[in-house]
């Protein structure tokens, strides 16, 4: 099986003033079809830069990006840029929706604005909303909406082109335990019912606890991996990533 996501012998150099930031240092990773995998480290250890590597949304300073065998860091940005729109789901933790708009709205934009038929894209919009739950609050603007409700606008958005990868940056980041965990379910679910493969920045190890796998990064190294066996295993997660990372 081909993997959607290869990365090798991954850098990334700042500079700030005279001085040489090493935000990421030889990372390699390779992620199959369906999996859940989440990123964990503390503040300036790469999650981040990691996750927006692997999104085009940045160019390395050496290795290869990779995703279903197309290599990012070879296209132009044009390219690169119409790449993430055909193939790629972005969910930040802001969830970047329009006041003006409507979640129907929100989620159908991009279809809009690619000159999809009204019709066809009507029908993809409302099984979208089925599938994130929010049917009874798909005619609200995002004001009178929570922020779990508006997160699941945004995910539902990033499905819009069925990407072959969703990259979640702290999606729960903004949100209260019991949003934050249903977002956590509703990821999940995207990889076992859909077979999507998702890569989750973190820093809540009751996040991690429901993803596949856990890369923890440290000072832009990969240190270790983490495998939970199910939701339950927040403690096993903290343990081990304070063993790794700490």
């Amino acid at each position: 099986m081909a993997s959607i996501l290869r990365i090798e012998n991954l850098t990334k150099e700042y500079r700030t003033g005279g001085e040489v930031v090493h935000a990421l240092r030889g990372v390699s990773v390779s992620i199959d079809p369906g999996r859940f995998v989440g990123i964990m480290g503390a503040s300036g250890s790469g999650k981040s830069t990691l996750l927006h590597l692997a999104g085009g949304l940045d160019v390395p300073t050496g290795g290869t990006v990779e995703v279903e065998g197309h290599e990012l860091s070879k296209m132009s940005d044009r390219k690169r840029t119409l790449f993430r729109r055909q193939r790629l789901g972005i969910i930040f933790q802001a969830y970047n929706l329009l006041p003006m708009l409507t979640a129907r709205e929100n989620i159908a934009l991009p279809l809009l604005v690619d000159g999809v038929a009204g019709g066809v894209a009507e029908e993809k919009v409302e099984e979208l909303i089925a599938r994130v739950h929010l049917e009874h609050r798909a005619s609200h603007h995002p004001q009178a909406m929570s922020g779990g409700e508006q997160q699941r606008v945004a995910i539902a958005r990033a499905l819009l082109n069925d990407p072959a990868l969703i990259l979640a940056d702290e999606p729960t980041g903004n949100l209260d335990s019991t949003n934050a965990v249903e977002i956590w379910q509703l990821l999940r679910q995207l990889t076992r019912e859909l077979g999507k493969t998702v890569l989750m920045v973190s820093h809540e190890a009751a996040g991690a606890a429901y993803t596949d796998e856990v890369l923890v990064l440290k000072d832009g190294q990969l240190v270790g991996r983490i495998e939970p066996k199910d939701e339950t295993d927040a403690a096993l997660v903290a343990n081990r990533y304070q063993e790794l990372a700490g």
